[in-house]
């Protein structure tokens, strides 16, 4: 089983910038494709990014594209998120995910492991 932790989350103005963070533990990280979801009040969770396991391929939602990159380090069993030109829109819980085949990316129900998420909240 793999834990993850999540963090970096915090209050930040329209047009700044964020960095998550999320550690695992447990099993060897670098087995796992990692992905982050967010999720606002009221909402479904929803898509962020993805990157698979040498971190060769990276997804992201369209939404996302030209503002958030996706990282990980192996060898820190780390993966980050860095949030670029934030939005109020933006503002929602972030959680970490791992799984080990990939099967589908995009969605929740594609990955076995959570984090317990960070806020983030943009302000206007």
């Amino acid at each position: 089983q793999v834990q993850l932790v999540e963090s970096g989350g915090g209050l930040v103005q329209a047009g700044g910038s964020l960095r998550l963070s999320c550690v695992a533990s447990g099993r060897t990280f670098s087995n796992y494709v990692m992905g982050w979801f967010r999720q606002a009040p009221g909402k479904e969770r929803e898509f962020v990014a993805a990157i698979t396991w040498s971190g060769g391929s990276k997804y992201y939602a369209d939404s996302m594209k030209g503002r958030f990159t996706i990282s990980r380090d192996n060898a820190l069993n780390t993966v980050n998120l860095h949030m670029n030109s934030l939005k109020p829109e933006d503002t929602a819980v972030y959680y970490c995910a791992a799984d080990l085949h990939g099967s589908d990316l995009y969605k929740p129900a594609g990955y076995n492991y959570w984090g317990q998420g960070t806020q983030v909240t943009v302000s206007s």
